[in-house]
């Protein structure tokens, strides 16, 4: 039987509630030169809109004016602006200074404060159960600020793709196209000492109070939000390491890291950065990769030829749109989408079945029929996605035949592992034939699954290893006001962090004891990027069966009836953080 999921606001029937929410929040606030409604003046430092409240809890969008030094450059003036999603309890304190707790999260790499929508629904509801009033706040990097959500928030699948992809206008306005690299070159300096003075500064602005900042945050992240808490933990933001009331471990009352570890490494993060990014040579040493930086001659930007680069992320979106659109309908999307290369290879890439059909390009993803939610299962799903840091288990395929998905690694080999995760890969069997349907995560193993294996015997997936409702999903995709994905990830980040060793990277620890000065949780996917590889002393608590998105977009209620583990340990932490 489907699991009973108290408080959801993902049923179908709530979905224009959802569409028409989020198109007046990204409206008002997506190039920030409004005002939100009844929450600031003109020219205000700071704004707060609303996107709704649901099941006990009020998300808004909040953003806070924060001017880059003038040695970035000329940008766009929204870039000189910090945003996050802000969820608290519908019943609690307006004030976040009044909160019990404050969860001040950092995303990872190529993620955006979207993707925590679920986490941080689950957390403030956990809480508020329990009688205590918590915030859970998701931090969007600075170089969000060039995303245009003008076309998802029209909550209409066609009109995103026309607004993206053909010229049309959605309420008066155009696309200005995809940025180009040549218009990033005030990124080039967005490095890791400027994200954590970003949070620093967001910290300060919103809760003015550093002994209340000290008592009551906590700081955390998943993926390499985990190394950017790190790098927060042992800053110091005043110039002075003598004075300490400023030391980033003394605006924390304790850290989280959520499939990662709290630390100044990338190590335990190793293999969960694609290799064709063009990512500089870290051998070339800080100065010159700088160099390449400024010039142009490195990107700015993290991109790869297909699937991770401005074009393919917004088609991420738009399936999340489909998804919450017309959950069950027939998906025309891989069809009314414009051929070109880039669409094509990534098609290609995540929907052939074997080397020969990604060569061929057919059978293609445009010759099956499939639903809207299929769509987007088959772009997120573990047992479908061959990237291990974009997956969830989010349930299965149904309504007809399935066979092994046996590209861009075979099923069972010894490549499976890493950056490939570690599920077998499934596709649909038959084009243009039945239609096929997605199997929600609480439906896998009921009476009526038909228990699909591999060629092999081996059965794709099982009731506990799905933990992700594919509608829950959707919103976290196709509706916040700010991406689940990060179009625009600064490529400096990961080149300072890969030069950790540099003299001029080396100079932000100035507080090392900061790492372990504050208590800390680890949350562990059980098979996540990190499985097996974390030291036993660090205590994790692991979620058997996640992968690694699954720590952030986990329904509320488990496959085994009982609350979902990632929440439950952060309500338990920030009730006494040790």
């Amino acid at each position: 039987m489907a699991a009973y999921r108290p408080g959801m606001n993902t049923s179908r029937s709530r979905a224009g509630t959802w569409r028409t929410a989020a198109l007046a929040v990204l409206l008002t606030t997506g190039v920030i030169t409004g005002t939100a409604t009844g929450s600031a003046s003109a020219g205000s430092a700071r704004t707060e809109t609303a996107v709704g409240s649901s099941g006990g809890v009020t998300e808004t969008v909040v953003r806070v004016k924060a001017p880059l030094p003038a040695s970035f450059g000329a940008r766009p003036a929204a870039c000189d602006w910090l945003s996050y999603l802000r969820y608290r309890s519908s019943a609690g304190p307006a004030s976040a200074a009044d909160a019990d707790r404050v969860l001040v999260a950092q995303p990872g790499i190529l993620e955006g404060a979207g993707a925590f929508d679920s986490v941080a629904r689950n957390t403030v509801t956990r809480a508020a159960q329990q009688g205590r009033n918590l915030e859970f706040w998701a931090l969007d990097r600075r170089s969000n600020c060039l995303e245009d959500h003008t076309g998802t928030a029209s909550g209409d699948q066609h009109t995103a793709v026309d607004y993206y992809y053909r010229g049309k206008q959605v309420a008066g306005r155009t696309f200005a196209g995809f940025v180009g690299d040549d218009q990033l070159g005030w990124m080039a300096r967005l490095g890791i000492e400027q994200t954590v003075r970003d949070q620093y500064d967001l910290l300060a602005a919103e809760l003015p109070d550093q002994k209340v900042r000290k008592e009551k945050v906590l700081c955390g992240g998943h993926s390499l939000g985990g190394v950017v808490t790190g790098y927060f933990a042992t800053a110091d933001f005043d110039g002075d390491p003598a004075t300490t009331a400023d030391a980033g471990q003394n605006q924390c009352a304790g850290y989280f890291a959520l499939d990662t570890t709290v630390s100044t490494s990338l190590g335990d993060l190793s293999g969960s950065i694609p290799d064709d990014t063009g990512l500089p040579d870290i051998g070339l040493g800080y100065g010159v990769v700088q160099a390449g930086l400024d010039s142009g001659l490195f990107p700015r930007s993290l991109s790869a030829p297909v699937l991770l680069n401005p074009e393919t992320m917004t088609l991420l979106a738009i399936a999340g749109v489909g998804a919450v659109q017309d959950p069950d309908g027939e998906s025309d999307l891989p069809g009314y989408l414009p051929r070109n290369t880039n669409i094509e290879a990534t098609n290609r890439f995540l929907f052939s079945r074997d080397p020969a059909t990604f060569l061929t390009g057919s059978p293609a993803v445009k010759d099956f029929r499939l639903t809207n939610e299929a769509v987007l299962g088959a772009l997120m799903d573990d047992q479908s996605v061959p990237l291990a840091f974009l997956q969830s288990s989010v349930g299965f395929f149904d309504g007809g035949p399935i066979t092994d998905k046996n590209f861009p690694v075979t099923n069972g080999s010894s490549a499976q592992p890493g950056l490939f995760g570690t599920e077998y890969k499934a596709i649909p069997a038959e084009p243009h034939g039945p239609l096929y349907t997605w199997r929600d995560y609480d439906r896998v193993g009921d009476a009526d699954d038909p228990g699909y294996r591999s060629s092999d015997g081996t059965p794709f997936t099982a009731a506990g290893k799905e933990v992700t409702d594919i509608q829950e999903l959707a919103r976290s995709m196709g509706t916040q006001p700010l991406d689940f994905t990060e179009q625009y990830f600064p490529t400096k980040l990961v080149t300072d962090l890969e030069l950790s060793t540099s003299p001029q990277v080396k100079r932000l620890v100035v507080h090392p004891g900061g790492l372990t000065a504050r208590p800390t949780l680890t949350v562990l996917a059980g098979d996540g990027l990190l499985a097996g590889r974390i030291p036993a002393d660090l205590h994790p608590v692991v979620a058997d069966g996640y992968q690694h998105l699954d720590v952030l977009t986990a329904a509320p209620v488990q496959n085994n009836g009982r609350p979902e583990p990632v929440s439950t340990a952060l309500t338990e932490f920030a009730r006494d953080p040790r």
